[in-house]
């Protein structure tokens, strides 16, 4: 039997501690050799479930789309949108008018991209039943005209200063598009990486274009299998999903760096507020004051997270550097449950609901503790992601805990908050409403320039953490464990692969 599948079957059975004494057991094992090519292995924690930028909906394939597939903009450290395939004028309120480059890249097959690619890839979402998720915030667009193949207009229904903040989706060639080309699995784009095959479920190859360097994105669910792999030679990288105590195992290792890098990823409590209790202000304020945060950031994610006040992180061009997050006070917390006529005699039942995953899953265990030493007995149910998210969606829940990954734009305020979102229109699905809120979020988007919007947006993360449809939690470190031979890889905030442009490999 070889070690990982060893592993599989052992280690996945064993908490903590034990797991850990497991892979050392295991690496002593040598029924296996370490692949022989050139290939670069990436381990993923999940298969990426879709290929076409059109329809993808998780973190995994949007970064191998970014990969494959150029976009018309894209966006700089502040994240403020900057040309990519094409640059832009305004030419009035609600017009846009988009240059592609020269020179550009052909496509894959050796076509060239056209503004007529363009205009069919967003025609393509705009279609009713389409079916992309995209094309709720797309529908701003009134109409697109091909004035030639470097030039094209959008015309929008209404002014919309962020607008080229929304032209992110990669482009595809018009002719697939028309003959119903299944890009979700044999992808096509004119991005640096070419798409090469899928040699086993679970697994994705690309080609790098400058050089035929051959790129492997291997699926291992397990992540003390995933680290196995990796100590073995059989993965060459791993970014993220990895539990503190397995990064700490891995940054004693010899060959194997790890690094840390500031990301953006919004972890938060929802609640539905349209419960007796968590729809109760005084409520939500002891939950909030009741959690720990740097607790669990220093014990449970290793100290890769910060503390956060907004959804938007602060060095958003429209983030609030000075919202302050809220403090962990028990006695604050105890106080305001009493205000809310709950105490020793007449404890706060709450039902929380999580997903399966294991890091999840402590979180939630240690915040079950932490609100029971202020008065609140937590019940805590989990389930498979499809359920979870499903429950949430249909607002069958009382307290909840979710990411918000990859956010870039401010128009994640009215598509979370504001109280004409309710699903399926929207992602409001405390079902929040406050005319403050929905005031905000109007005056926001009519802002005459980015520099009065981001006023007002601000305005409104500091409404949001007063009325608290949200806790925030912290926003997500991104970190990295790779061996020693690969050089060149670099974290970027929003967790993408870019590097994997730059990144060579010594020998093993």
């Amino acid at each position: 039997m070889c070690p990982d599948t060893l592993a599989a079957v052992v280690i996945t059975r064993l908490p903590g501690l034990c797991r850990m004494l497991a892979v050392l057991a295991v690496l002593a094992l040598d029924g296996c050799a370490r692949p022989a090519d050139d290939t670069i292995r990436f381990g993923l924690a999940s298969t990426p479930g879709n290929l076409d930028p059109r329809f993808a909906t998780d973190a995994t394939s949007a970064r191998i789309n970014r990969l494959i597939y150029q976009r018309l903009v894209d966006f700089d450290e502040n994240v403020r949108p900057v040309p990519s395939l094409a640059s832009w004028e305004r030419l009035a309120p609600a017009h846009y008018r988009f240059h592609l480059r020269r020179p550009r890249p052909d496509f894959h097959d050796g076509s060239p991209l056209t503004a007529h690619d363009v205009a069919a890839t967003y025609r393509s979402i705009l279609e009713p039943g389409s079916a992309s998720p995209h094309a709720g915030t797309l529908q701003r667009i009134e109409r697109i005209e091909v004035l030639d193949s470097d030039t094209l207009d959008f015309f929008l229904r209404q002014p919309d200063l962020l607008f080229p903040g929304y032209a992110v989706i990669g482009i595809l060639p018009a002719t697939g598009i028309e003959n119903g080309v299944p890009f979700h699995d044999t992808p096509l784009g004119s991005g640096p990486f070419r798409f090469a095959g899928r040699p086993a479920p679970g697994r994705v190859q690309l080609v790098r274009d400058r050089d035929g360097q051959l790129f492997e994105f291997a699926r291992v669910g397990d992540p003390t299998v995933r680290v196995l792999k990796l100590l073995r030679g059989e993965l060459d990288l791993l970014q993220n999903d990895l539990p503190s105590e397995l990064l700490g195992y891995l940054g004693e290792q010899d060959g194997i760096s790890v690094e840390f890098g500031t990301g953006s990823n919004f972890a938060y409590l929802g609640f539905n507020l349209q419960d007796t209790h968590t729809g109760n202000p005084a409520v939500r304020r002891a939950i909030a004051h009741a959690i720990d945060r740097q607790a669990i950031i220093d014990y449970v994610l290793g100290g890769a997270a910060r503390p956060a006040s907004a959804l938007l992180p602060p060095e958003h061009w429209a983030g609030h550097p000075a919202l302050v997050p809220l403090d962990y006070n028990p006695a604050m917390s105890r106080e305001l449950l009493h205000q809310a006529g709950f105490g020793v005699e007449k404890p706060l039942q709450l039902n929380y609901k999580t997903s399966t995953d294991p890091v999840r899953l402590r979180i939630a265990t240690i915040m079950q503790q932490q609100l029971a030493e202020v008065g609140i007995r937590m019940t805590l149910e989990s389930y498979d992601w499809g359920t979870f998210f499903g429950d949430i969606k249909a607002g069958r829940f009382q307290l909840y805990s979710l990411m918000w990954v990859g956010i870039k734009t401010p128009d994640i305020f009215r598509y979370a908050f504001h109280s004409e979102s309710l699903p399926p229109a929207g992602a409001n699905r405390g079902r929040f409403t406050d005319a403050r809120a929905d005031r905000l979020i109007e005056l926001s988007e009519q802002g005459a320039t980015l520099e009065i919007q981001a006023e007002s947006w601000r305005e409104l993360q500091s409404r949001l953490l007063q009325q608290l449809p949200y806790v925030p939690l912290w926003y997500e470190d991104h970190v990295m464990a790779a061996r020693n031979t690969l050089h060149g890889y670099r974290l970027s905030a929003d967790g993408n692969y870019d590097a994997l442009l730059d990144v060579t490999r010594t020998s093993r």
